[in-house]
């Protein structure tokens, strides 16, 4: 909803959203894989996609203008991973943060309290047979995330285990096209809204940064290819009461 700063009494902010695809998924390169993997149905990055990901978050540490203070994740594991990374990119200590040898999280020491990392199902990958073949996918429908399990691929330190997930559960398998891509703006919009004096990195998938675009970014195409690691940025403009309740303006996407 439409608000007006014209009361002196209220705090204005612009609150930044960054929307990210995960790095270079393994099955993409070693077709083979899936033959043998006991979890076919959600491969781990390659190596050259954590440092795709780690060097994506040294370019946003560097480039953004403005603070990322959470990291949201679908439980998929090549999102874990890339988020993994960029974390330890965004909070390297002084001493390691612009070091040109160091291309991935290994042997980086982190400030753990800088940035606050949760999972969220409502995040995950588009879950149908388009998406996800139907050859690898679970054959019970049970893809089998647990939540402990996925925070301990994420930096030490990093996790706020008070968050509540907007989406207590995956969505259902077989959801529509269209289903899913309303899903990502609306679970975009529902985190910002849970942490409105908060910039947010949102880390999921492919369909989710094109449907966050074309949803926000004003005479977008609709998009359907989105590359490794590239992501969206949207801000909308937050004012507080003295109560510290919130009102805000619709955000607008730029990339």
């Amino acid at each position: 909803m439409a608000s007006s700063n014209s009361d002196p009494k209220q705090q204005h902010f612009y609150q930044n959203v960054v929307v990210m695809r995960h790095g270079d998924r393994i099955d993409n390169f070693e077709p083979l894989w899936t033959s043998t993997a006991a979890r076919p149905w959600d491969p781990p990055l390659v190596e050259a996609g954590k440092v795709r990901a780690f060097c994506t978050g040294r370019k946003l540490r560097n480039q953004l203008g403005f603070p990322i203070h959470r990291v949201i994740v679908s439980p998929f594991l090549r999102c874990l991973q890339t988020a993994s990374e960029v974390v330890s990119a965004l909070c390297a200590v002084a001493d390691h943060q612009d070091d040109p040898n160091d291309m991935s999280s290994q042997g980086t020491v982190i400030d753990p309290s800088k940035i606050k990392v949760s999972i969220e199902y409502g995040l995950c990958e588009m879950l149908n047979s388009q998406a996800i073949r139907l050859d690898v996918a679970p054959k019970d429908g049970d893809f089998g995330f647990n939540i402990l399990q996925c925070e301990s691929v994420l930096p030490s330190g990093t996790i706020d285990h008070t968050v509540e997930q907007v989406y207590k559960e995956l969505p259902q398998w077989q959801e529509t096209v269209e289903g899913a891509r309303a899903r990502y703006p609306e679970v975009m919009k529902a985190l910002a809204d849970k942490y409105p004096s908060e910039n947010l990195l949102l880390v999921t998938h492919g369909e989710g940064v094109g449907a966050v675009v074309s949803r926000f970014v004003q005479d977008a195409d609709m998009v359907y290819e989105v590359a490794y690691c590239a992501y969206s940025h949207s801000k909308r403009p937050i004012f507080f009461s003295e109560k510290q309740s919130f009102t805000a303006e619709d955000f607008v996407g730029f990339t």
